[in-house]
């Protein structure tokens, strides 16, 4: 059993690198567009905030999840939007204090999980491990959304390791939400991590394969950026195709990013 304690300080760190970096900012840069279209900056934390209100819930109130997965289900196409809209008219200071209140209590319940517990989610139920990677993987790929708004390069870290390992693990469900039948065979996923070091996923001799940078591959499958856009190599057209779909968050196909225009 995986201990939980690892990822959960890695989701604390990658919070708190986007909080210093909208904690200064003037209104003016909270309603600042991101790349999301019709997404400030303040919806961006406004989305962080609500979602880990629900996974709050989630942790310590299965029932009351389970109400707000009942409310989502009459407006599946508007649910997020609505709860960023809902968010995003509150004053900065306000929201940034219901974001800092409402991560540190998820925090505090991951922490507190029992050993081996699962709990329901928008997808599969969960483990507090991987909770804790699902809500950094949506923290660390919202934030480059914030960045992009406020023109500032965020250096890549290995806490990257989390989201590529979940972007990995996610390969079937990318086929799946689809309408596609995943491949029966692994793939071998080979990634250079910020630092150096080499990410490696699957067996050693399979005959499809993924190389590249692993900040490229993480761009990829939280759809920050586009495969044209991107150094990542696939063999074999399965994994060729993976590329093509890959998601690593929950709900239905997203849109992704359009590539590049030459020369920007």
């Amino acid at each position: 059993m995986a201990d939980p304690t690892p990822v959960i300080d890695d989701l604390r760190a990658e919070s708190e690198e986007l909080d210093l970096l909208v904690a200064e900012s003037s209104p003016a840069q909270w309603a600042l567009p991101t790349p999301a279209p019709g997404w400030s900056v303040a919806h961006q934390i406004a989305h962080l905030a609500w979602t880990d209100r629900s996974a709050l819930l989630a942790v310590t109130d299965a029932d009351a999840f389970r109400a707000l997965v009942e409310k989502a289900l009459t407006a599946p196409d508007s649910f997020v939007d609505e709860g960023a809209a809902d968010g995003a008219r509150l004053a900065p200071a306000e929201l940034l204090r219901t974001w800092r209140e409402g991560r540190e209590a998820l925090d505090r319940a991951l922490r507190a999980a029992p050993p081996g517990a699962r709990f329901p989610w928008y997808g599969p139920p969960m483990s507090a491990a991987s909770m804790a990677t699902a809500r950094l993987m949506e923290t660390w790929a919202h934030g480059l959304d914030i960045a992009d708004a406020l023109s500032v390069v965020r250096a890549p870290t290995d806490r990257l390791k989390h989201v590529a390992r979940l972007g990995v693990r996610t390969r079937d469900f990318a086929y799946t939400v689809h309408g596609s039948t995943p491949p029966a065979e692994e793939f071998r996923v080979e990634l250079t991590s910020p630092t150096g070091e080499s990410w490696t996923y699957g067996p050693e001799g399979a005959a499809q394969r993924v190389t590249g940078p692993a900040l490229d591959f993480c761009l990829l499958v939280t759809q920050r950026a586009h495969r044209a856009d991107l150094a990542l190599t696939a063999v074999g057209p399965d994994a060729d195709h993976w590329l093509d779909i890959a998601q690593a968050f929950a709900g239905s196909p997203g849109t992704g990013r359009p590539p590049k225009e030459p020369g920007r």
